[in-house]
């Protein structure tokens, strides 16, 4: 049974999360012939200021832009 894990910024809708975890199983089931019952998948978010790039956090980088 594959599992993938998915660190990411918080910031997507749910819509977005789902559609990214649909696309993510069908890739699976494609490739490695497993069936979709069989994918798990799990989305960790970590809020903006909470997550760094570059020395500064994501929070900082959302209010430049």
């Amino acid at each position: 049974m594959p599992e993938i894990t998915i660190n990411m910024a918080a910031g997507r809708t749910d819509e977005q999360k789902k559609g990214m975890m649909v696309d993510i199983t069908a890739a699976l089931v494609k490739n490695l012939g497993v069936e979709p019952d069989a994918v798990v998948i799990q989305i960790n978010e970590a809020p903006l200021q909470h997550k760094m790039k570059g020395g500064k956090t994501y929070l900082e980088r959302q209010k430049k832009a």
